[in-house]
């Protein structure tokens, strides 16, 4: 896919003007967000999404259109496991309701730039080095892994260790002063909970991308479209966290599914640079089939949840984690 500048800069500006859209809408009246207001915004940049593929779909073809649909798929399903932790943060720092637009909105910014930054230096390892498919291949394989081992744990926010360094360098008050990040406390500048909360989002995301980037690079070596996917997941991720928070903890299997989808797609990259390296040997997973795997699994995931909670109603989702408890507390001891 031959992809100008002049795309380029049409879908960020595009981009720009939708987080622009958001901002206007935040700052207007900051409030609780309802369920109806949730799903017309949900249903806006989901239409969005997939008015985009379609466009890709005739505009490239059915291979590109494919691609950019799987990667799209991918991006929106590791967002669902974004927003467990979203869900965990806001609650732990007792975050006002009508304040919870504007963590999650400058949460999405801060993911789209640190993103951005992400594809561009995976692009060029890809471009450069074979073998990084193995490399990104290893690290969803291993997330699969632990997120399988871990799939029943929550992680904790205090975890973060970028939190940790803020807390132990900078004045923090313990109340929110509406929409302001920063305040005086006995003449000594000091950060709000709000600003807080906002870098415990952003670094949180942060963490996320390294599983998600390289689980983007293996459903379509095409920068933009990975690009593309992970803007248009993060950009409606907003309007779906007030659209599924009551919900989401009844996806029990959700953090199961994403594992199985995580090692697929390690799997798929490793199975892609053996391919390169080996073609007459090495068979390459097709991009529909991954496509066709991942829609099976989160359908299976959907209903196996349905079941599960229909006949244990007090079945609860988690999150899941990378590593346990016992290795966290020992990092945390470290830092000190």
């Amino acid at each position: 896919m031959d992809v100008t500048l002049t795309l380029w800069a049409v879908t960020i500006a595009g981009i720009v003007a939708l987080i622009a859209l958001d901002f206007v809408t935040v700052s207007r009246k900051p409030h609780e967000v309802m369920f109806r207001e949730a799903l017309l915004w949900s249903i806006f940049y989901i239409g969005i999404a997939i008015a985009f593929g379609i466009a890709m779909w005739v505009w490239q073809g059915g291979d590109v259109g494919t691609q950019y649909f799987a990667a799209y798929l991918v991006e929106k399903s590791l967002s669902v496991d974004n927003l467990f932790v979203f869900i965990i943060i806001l609650a732990q720092f007792a975050v006002p309701a009508e304040l919870h637009q504007r963590v999650l909105l400058v949460g999405v910014v801060l993911a789209l730039i640190l993103r951005a930054i992400f594809i561009a230096i995976g692009a060029a390892a890809l471009a450069a080095f074979a073998f990084t498919f193995v490399i990104f291949g290893a690290i969803l394989i291993w997330t699969g892994i632990q997120l399988a081992r871990h799939r029943n744990e929550d992680p904790e926010p205090a975890d973060n260790p970028v939190i940790r360094v803020v807390r132990k360098r900078f004045l923090v008050s313990d109340h929110y002063e509406g929409t302001r990040l920063l305040t005086r406390i006995d003449g000594r500048r000091a950060m709000t909970p709000l600003l807080l909360v906002m870098i415990a989002i952003g670094s949180t995301d942060l963490l996320f991308a390294l599983d998600s980037i390289p689980a983007t690079f293996g459903v379509t070596q095409i920068p933009y479209l990975v690009f593309a996917a992970n803007a248009f997941a993060l950009l409606g991720l907003r309007a779906l966290y007030f659209l599924l928070k009551g919900l989401l903890d009844k996806l029990v299997y959700l953090s199961t599914g994403l594992a199985v989808i995580l090692v697929f797609i390690g799997v798929k990259l490793v199975l892609t640079w053996a391919h390169e390296t080996w073609p007459d040997t090495i068979p390459k997973i097709p991009t529909n089939v991954s496509l066709a795997f991942i829609i099976t699994v989160l359908l299976i995931t959907g209903v196996a949840s349905w079941l599960k909670v229909r006949k244990d109603p007090t079945a609860i989702a988690h999150a899941g984690r990378m590593t346990d408890a016992d290795h966290h507390r020992i990092e945390s001891e470290r830092m000190e």
